[in-house]
């Protein structure tokens, strides 16, 4: 396979040091990667290059990376999105496919579960069904990004739907979610 042949991978991190690092990890794979650290160049890479696969962070620059999906659609139909994030949640995991994401991973991870995850067919769903009840502390991270979500990412107008003071909230935030 010569460089021309090979599959278009387009990185979308803010992150300078985890984009350098995964876009040399997927070249070294036998990938052609563009890395992009915000929205603007993502989307003159992806409408340039018309990447079969996009590795989006859900977060660019305090911003959400969700709405970059339509665009990144719209230069190709048929690219293969994934969804990276440092704070998972299960509403961001629906609105992510919703929009047209094919998986949603939490960080870290791998370079072999990012090409799997992009490369299966199907979303991957854990099918071992959790039988215990979540905590209360992950029903609220839960809750929070819900309202989030529906907000925007606004976290002032989030805080006032919580009826929260808005450092309490940016300080919920600001921590990693919990485990279930």
């Amino acid at each position: 396979m010569t460089p021309q042949d090979a599959p278009h991978i387009l990185v979308i991190d803010d992150d300078p040091a985890f984009n350098r690092v995964l876009t040399r990890a997927l070249g070294q794979r036998g990938f052609t990667v563009f890395g992009a650290q915000e929205a603007e160049t993502a989307l003159a890479l992806a409408h340039e290059h018309e990447p079969e696969y996009v590795v989006l962070d859900l977060n660019i620059d305090g911003s959400s990376g969700l709405r970059l999906i339509d665009p990144l659609l719209a230069a190709n139909p048929d690219c293969r999105i994934l969804v990276l994030t440092g704070y998972a949640s299960i509403a961001t995991t629906v609105d992510a496919i919703k929009l047209g994401a094919i998986q949603y991973l939490a960080k870290p991870a791998d370079v072999d579960a990012i090409l799997k995850a992009l490369q299966a067919g199907d979303v991957i769903i854990d099918d071992e069904l959790n039988t215990s009840p979540m905590s209360i502390d992950r029903l609220e991270w839960e809750h929070i990004q819900r309202v989030l979500g529906e907000n925007d990412g606004n976290i002032s107008a989030t805080a006032r739907a919580l009826k929260m003071h808005r450092r309490t909230l940016q300080r919920k935030l600001a921590k990693r979610p919990v485990k279930e």
